[in-house]
């Protein structure tokens, strides 16, 4: 049975961007995120800067619901935490190849 194709529904790709200062911040906050064409571009200058991109919709969803400049909410700590602990990890790799 061939299926309709308005009965796919095709997910729209969602991006959020995190900073986190471990001096002045209490927990990561949300510094860009966007839908569609903006997320595109989010992801487009990440990349661009070489900064790491975590592909995860879950995440991704949630972050999205936030506002710009809030605080990510204590249930995200853990998963925000091995995104971090992974990227300063990468970071470290690549210093010592420097």
């Amino acid at each position: 049975m061939k299926q309709d194709p308005g009965d796919k529904k095709e997910k729209i790709p969602l991006a959020a961007a995190l900073k986190y200062d471990g001096k002045t911040d209490a927990a990561p906050r949300v510094t860009a995120k966007g839908r569609g064409e903006v997320a595109a571009r989010i992801i487009e200058k990440a990349r661009l800067h070489g900064v790491p991109v975590k592909e995860d919709s879950a995440l991704a969803e949630f972050l999205y619901r936030l506002d710009i400049d809030e605080e990510i909410p204590a249930e995200l700590y853990r998963a925000i935490a091995e995104i971090l602990a992974f990227v300063y990890s990468l970071d470290e790799r690549r210093r010592d190849i420097r």
